[in-house]
């Protein structure tokens, strides 16, 4: 293996890329720190602590403990997930989304340019909310001016961070937007760890155990696949004959991945932002949506299943499937080519 690592070291190319990388998640790491102007970083630290339950505390697991030193990257990436998925969710409802993602990459790259402009409304918004919030609960001394000063750092620091997880993508390793997320949530591994550590020898025992029987339920649901046997006929292409033949088509057991689940937490969190505006509110949310709270629960319960049959949907499209197949000469054993074939599909997906 190291041998291997090695080898790979030697490639100037694949140097060049995760040197690149390295640099970006260690200025992300340092911007995570660096406390927005006007602001003491120790007091809001303090009002942080003991709130790891609450809809703060998972905000700030997903901003890698930016948010709870109010700091250039408070936000985190979620503005920019969020504003991804409404996209990819909107191009159901709206037909020239739809149409936009049929044109290439020049469809995509529209796509792309609108998410941008929704990340940073987002951004705006979430900054504001967070402001009056920290303002309203004493831990925030500042007048008008500085609260705007405040909303546009954090807003820039979102977009700045969108635009690092672009600069990964193109030039580094792997896809930006996701090592940002993951090494936002690995920044709270050594707490946890040590957390571990100094429990008792049933904890320490049994937390390994029950850690690997979830990574491997994980990656047994997402690698799990439904073939679905695909017969192609003879057919005439120019003057050939080609021949026929056997395939399949895989169809995942999770199709949504964990779109779903991170798109419900960003929902989730909106009521309590919207809450910031509206003092009187502000039993209610912090009753009702307390993230170990059962009503809070079984409401995101509900949203992960919509918004997996929603995005499945978006995802893979039975009816184009099915003329992709009649097109090609491909039907499925036992089923006629169109409706038939899309409705099987469109049952053995949900």
């Amino acid at each position: 293996m190291f041998s291997w690592l090695s080898n790979a070291w030697r490639v100037p190319e694949l140097r060049r890329r995760v040197l690149f990388t390295a640099m970006i998640l260690a200025i992300y790491r340092l911007g995570s720190w660096m406390p927005a102007p006007g602001v003491d970083s120790e007091t809001i630290n303090a009002y942080f602590e003991g709130r790891g339950g609450t809809i703060l505390g998972l905000l700030n697991l997903f901003s890698g403990g930016a948010l709870s030193q109010f700091s250039l990257f408070a936000l985190g990436i979620m503005p920019y997930v969020t504003a991804s998925i409404i996209l990819q969710l909107m191009t159901v409802v709206i037909p020239r989304l739809a149409e936009l993602q049929k044109e290439g990459e020049s469809g995509y790259a529209k796509i792309n340019q609108y998410t941008r402009y929704l990340t940073v409304m987002l951004a705006a918004a979430q900054s504001t909310g967070y402001a009056f919030l920290f303002r309203r609960q004493g831990v925030l001394d500042a007048n008008y001016g500085r609260l705007t000063l405040i909303i546009i750092t954090l807003t820039v620091g979102c977009t700045l961070l969108m635009w690092m997880g672009e600069l990964i993508t193109k030039r580094g390793i792997g896809n930006g937007i996701s090592l940002l997320i993951f090494a936002s949530i690995l920044t709270g591994a050594p707490i946890g760890i040590a957390a571990w550590w100094n429990g008792g020898p049933m904890e320490k025992l049994f937390f390994p155990l029950i850690a690997l029987a979830i990574i491997a339920a994980i990656v047994f649901i997402q690698e799990g696949q439904r073939r679905i046997p695909i017969q192609y006929a003879k057919r005439m292409v120019g003057r050939r004959m080609t021949a026929g033949g056997s395939t399949y088509m895989p169809l995942r057991v999770n199709m949504a991945g964990v779109i779903p689940v991170i798109f419900a937490a960003a929902v989730m969190a909106f009521p309590p932002t919207i809450g910031q505006y509206f003092p009187q509110t502000q039993d209610f949310v912090n009753q009702h949506f307390l993230p170990t709270g059962i009503p809070y629960m079984l409401l995101q319960g509900f949203l992960i299943v919509v918004f997996t049959y929603f995005y499945t949907a978006v995802q893979f499209n039975p009816v184009d499937q099915a003329d992709n197949l009649r097109r090609y000469g491909g039907y499925i054993p036992g089923l006629r080519p169109g409706p038939p074939t899309a409705q099987y599909l469109d049952r053995v997906l949900t």
